[in-house]
């Protein structure tokens, strides 16, 4: 499957906000000023280009493709209710964001490599999908490999706050799903009507 393999840095400063909560993102001066050699040239976005960025802060934030995006727009809509904030649930409750949030790694792109190469166990069973939909009542543990990794991170993101929708045991390094997430649980600031709107 195909993802991009590039520079990270470069997605935050495309969108103007950092999009991994690490210092290389957060701390970096240059994120405000456009990636390329020509940088800010003080164009205004018009209302197609502020839709646009929203979407691909989004994309960027959950390491989804284009054709994934899509796919979770269109099973939201399907459901009752609001659109935007059914997608963010959706995003909110890939497996390799669970762990993200959960602090096991320190980055989506971490967490993703931790779920591709099996070391993750949902309800003790082997998942290796990234993409794979916790539900409420699941419960993720790491193989015994993983456990030194996941430890390093956490210990490195100290103050790290878990969302309440989940429940971290940092002694046994399980994590389970006690809720749905909801909007104001997404520590990542973003308008997802906006998002709704561009594909209208």
């Amino acid at each position: 499957m195909a993802r991009y393999t590039g520079p990270k840095v470069r997605l935050s400063r495309r969108v103007g906000v950092p999009i991994a909560d690490i210092p290389k993102h957060t701390a970096n001066e240059r994120i405000k000023t456009p990636a390329g050699m020509h940088g800010y040239r003080g164009r205004r976005l018009r209302d197609y280009g502020v839709r646009l960025n929203e979407k691909q802060k989004v994309r960027y934030h959950y390491n989804v493709l284009e054709k994934q995006f899509r796919r979770y727009l269109a099973e939201a809509s399907r459901q009752p209710g609001n659109t935007g904030a059914l997608l963010m649930q959706l995003l909110e409750r890939r497996l390799d964001n669970v762990i993200r949030r959960a602090g096991l790694a320190r980055t989506i792109w971490g967490a993703r490599q931790m779920v591709a190469h099996g070391h993750i166990l949902v309800n003790g069973r082997k998942t290796d999908r990234p993409s794979f939909e916790v539900s409420v009542g699941h419960t993720i543990t790491l193989k015994p490999k993983a456990q030194k990794v996941a430890r390093e991170a956490m210990e490195s993101m100290a103050g790290h706050e878990v969302p309440g929708w989940i429940e971290l045991n940092p002694s046994e390094l399980t994590v389970k799903v006690v809720a749905m997430p909801t909007q104001d649980q997404i520590p990542f600031d973003v308008n997802p009507n906006l998002i709704v709107e561009f594909y209208r």
